[in-house]
């Protein structure tokens, strides 16, 4: 079945520059996630907003349907390396009822980082942002 998600190609700086730069600049907010992919498992690192809400973690996809989010889908299993460590995970998708609760939730915290607010305008339903609960199972240093 063809998912109906949508996706914003994050603009040029942001891909290229700002995530390299947002992990020197902010440390407590942005961690390097990296995914098996579905098809070749070679890992993949792209950098992240962690969200905390209700004591648990979350990854949601700013961008709505990213690559990252298609292969944790596949592989519900990750790396993400923050603070000077790198937790592996375990992911479960979220239930769509959650999302809107989760977004809201992810715009109060990360909502004045650049181009956030911008993708949630262009991307404004919910259920165009796939998020994972995640569980952490194992650490070692990065």
């Amino acid at each position: 079945m063809m998912s109906t998600r949508q996706y914003v190609r994050p603009p040029w700086a942001a891909r290229v520059i700002g995530s390299r730069m947002a992990r020197l600049f902010k440390p407590d907010v942005v961690s390097l996630l990296s995914v098996p992919g579905r098809t070749t498992g070679v890992w993949r690192s792209t950098a992240v907003a962690v969200l905390t809400h209700r004591g648990e973690e979350y990854l949601l996809a700013a961008y709505g349907d990213t690559e990252w989010s298609r292969n944790l889908r596949a592989c519900r299993t990750g790396r993400l390396t923050r603070r000077g460590r790198t937790d592996h995970f375990t992911a479960v998708e979220v239930d769509p009822a959650e999302l809107p609760a989760l977004v809201e939730a992810y715009l109060r915290q990360f909502g004045k980082l650049p181009t956030v607010d911008r993708t949630f305008q262009a991307l404004p339903d919910p259920a165009d942002h796939p998020a994972f609960r995640i569980t952490i199972t194992g650490h070692e240093r990065a």
